[in-house]
């Protein structure tokens, strides 16, 4: 890109400009069909894009193991569960919208579920067509990276002098329950004790999240060139950790690598992708993203800088040049990172730069809004769409619609309006349909600038309503506008509905009612019991949760004469230990963890009394 072009970005006014992908002109609130409306049929209707959404299960052994209290803990495994019924809840809905569902779905006989059930000890890494929407697949990624030998990795995270922030988090994660031990915490001094954490097998967790991005990555690119003319395939990646707030090599704000700087990086060093827009949607600033792509974008404009003041020799080879990146933002400055008010994290959240020194960084900051009517005919309208039309006009000024271009959505449910209160104190905050209309007009301009190109990455959300709601309209936006989609779908009525049909309960089937379920229920449980096979692994055993004790065969009981319980006959001398009870978590695998030895609980005394029925003598 050249210095004359690299400047020649001029500042759009919101509304002064006709806006040919229609970004922020309202829908009729997301294109709301009541069932009334006559919906067109398949053959009438455009053709989806088509929709790949990965999981990845070593995602859930990234777990705080520093005390057994984790209700300060906000990122946890069980905000996979929610998401993932929030991603069933709208394969449901979608195959209804497309008549893939049957009003026979409700009735499901228990024979049929125990069908289910072992058809689900089998099953494979895809869906294996268990879902019946012509536009959507689920894969269970296994796909996993060596955080020291992977390019994109180093590409991002590497060091001059070598892998230092690399070895240092794998030696964190290896040695954590050991410092914890000595320490008390496994994180090194001075990074803080609640926002980061790790635990040996995080390591298994931040390599398989790298994995699953980058496995997407490679499927949508594959998808757009080997056969271009078909429909894109766009893709949602459920992992965790989240990495927006980790830079170079300063882990932060629950993140350790950041996993779509890493997709972008191998995009650019496996797929000669040259450009990339990084949409950030997560309540929170993504001051980690900013810092590494302005890095990228400086090493980038130098190299143009340089080839342009020096000759090139006759029949040499094109100078390779990194990448240019995008980054656009909207969160809430008044929060993390920037809630102390420290001077670079509010700059940095604040700048809008468009061209100079080749960077093309935007910042919309979160305001609060009175009703969906002013959010959508006015905030979204005239302020955060102008994410999309920043991007359109990084890739106008940078040569326009091409091959080399892709499209990132750093994806945090946390601005959500069903977020905790706590995280979203400032009550800054977007209506679910957000997610959906933001991944519409999103797909818009990949389908214009990127062959439809996008790849979605969870980031941050923390309630589980947040995650399920959030999914859903978001996956329902990716699908595009081919599926009539009525937002009533997620409205609280119907939440409500889904939180109860797919609440876990041990040995109980999932409650929908004393009606007749509705078949998207039903259909919701059948998909969620499929693709959350895999829950939260036990607590690790290998570190003492108490003090070490003796072991000694049980000693012998007697019966106290005044107690109805035996008591245990101890030797003298013998140190007694306070009993601690086990987690629900414990599996008898772990055998090497230390039991402390049991304590008779004095039962009540129950007296009966027993009379004989009345009209008898």
């Amino acid at each position: 890109m050249s210095t004359q072009a690299a400047d020649s970005t001029t500042k759009i006014e919101a509304g002064s400009e006709v806006d040919p992908l229609g970004i922020g002109t309202p829908l009729p609130l997301g294109q709301v069909s009541s069932e009334s409306e006559a919906r067109p049929s398949l053959s009438e209707s455009k053709a989806p894009a088509y929709v790949k959404i990965y999981l990845q299960d070593d995602c859930l052994k990234h777990r705080f193991i520093r005390s057994r209290d984790t209700s300060s803990i906000v990122e946890r495994p069980e905000r996979l569960r929610a998401v993932k019924i929030g991603l069933a809840a709208a394969i449901a809905r979608i195959e209804e919208a497309e008549g893939a569902l049957k009003p026979s779905d409700a009735n499901v006989s228990v024979e049929d579920e125990l069908v289910a059930a072992l058809g689900k000890m089998d099953i494979a890494a895809s869906d294996a067509g268990l879902i019946r929407a012509r536009s959507i697949s689920v894969t269970r990624s296994t796909a996993t990276v060596d955080l020291l030998d992977n390019a994109a990795v180093k590409y991002i995270h590497g060091d001059i002098d070598g892998d230092v922030y690399l070895q240092n988090l794998k030696a964190w994660a290896r040695d954590s329950e050991d410092n914890i031990t000595k320490k008390g915490s496994e994180m090194p001094e001075g990074m803080p004790p609640l926002d980061l954490y790790l635990c040996p097998s995080s390591i298994d967790a931040i390599q398989g999240a790298i994995g699953a991005v980058c496995q997407a990555v490679d499927a949508v690119i594959a998808s757009t060139r080997a056969n271009p003319s078909t429909n894109p395939q766009r893709a949602f990646v459920a992992v965790r950790p989240p990495g927006h707030h980790c830079g170079e090599d300063t882990p932060s704000g629950f993140c350790f690598v950041n996993n779509v700087a890493i997709g972008a990086a191998h995009a650019h060093l496996k797929h000669r992708i040259q450009r990339v827009v990084v949409l950030d949607i997560d309540l929170h600033h993504g001051n980690g993203t900013q810092s590494i792509v302005w890095q990228i974008n400086e090493e980038t404009y130098q190299q143009t800088l340089e080839s342009e003041q020096s000759p090139s020799e006759p029949n040499a080879p094109p100078s390779t040049r990194g990448p240019q990146i995008f980054y656009g933002s909207m969160h809430d400055v008044l929060s993390f990172p920037c809630e102390d008010g420290k001077a670079s994290f509010v700059q940095a959240a604040s700048t809008s730069m468009h061209g100079p020194h080749g960077q093309h960084i935007e910042n919309i900051h979160l305001q609060t809004y009175s009703s969906e009517t002013y959010f959508w005919d006015v905030l979204y309208k005239e302020q955060y769409s102008a994410l999309l039309k920043r991007a359109s006009q990084f890739l106008d000024s940078t040569g326009g619609p091409g091959d080399d271009v892709m499209i990132f959505i750093s994806c945090g449910f946390d601005a959500c309006e069903h977020e905790y209160p706590s995280m979203s104190r400032h009550n800054r905050k977007v209506p679910t349909s957000f997610y959906h209309r933001f991944a519409l007009d999103t797909c818009a301009v990949a389908d214009v600038y990127a062959r439809g190109r996008v790849v979605s990455v969870l980031e941050g959300g923390y309630s589980d309503r947040a995650l399920s709601s959030g999914a859903m309209a978001h996956i329902c936006g990716l699908v595009g506008d081919a599926v009539q989609v009525d937002e009533r779908w997620w409205d609280l009525e119907n939440l409500i509905k889904l939180e109860k049909a797919t609440k876990a309960r041990k040995f109980v089937r999932p409650s929908l009612g004393n009606a007749d379920p509705e078949p998207w229920l039903t259909r919701t449980s059948e998909l969620l019991s499929h693709i959350d096979l895999y829950r939260t692994p036990p607590q690790p055993s290998s570190r003492n949760w108490v003090p070490p004790t003796s072991r000694t065969l049980r000693e012998r009981k007697k019966l106290s004469r005044n107690r109805s319980t035996p008591e245990v006959v101890s030797n003298p001398g013998k140190d007694t230990q306070t009993p601690v009870p086990m987690s629900s978590t414990s599996a008898s695998a772990f055998e090497s963890e230390v039991v402390s030895p049991l304590v008779a609980k004095k039962l009540p005394r129950v007296i009966l009394h027993v009379r004989p029925p009345e009209g008898t003598s």
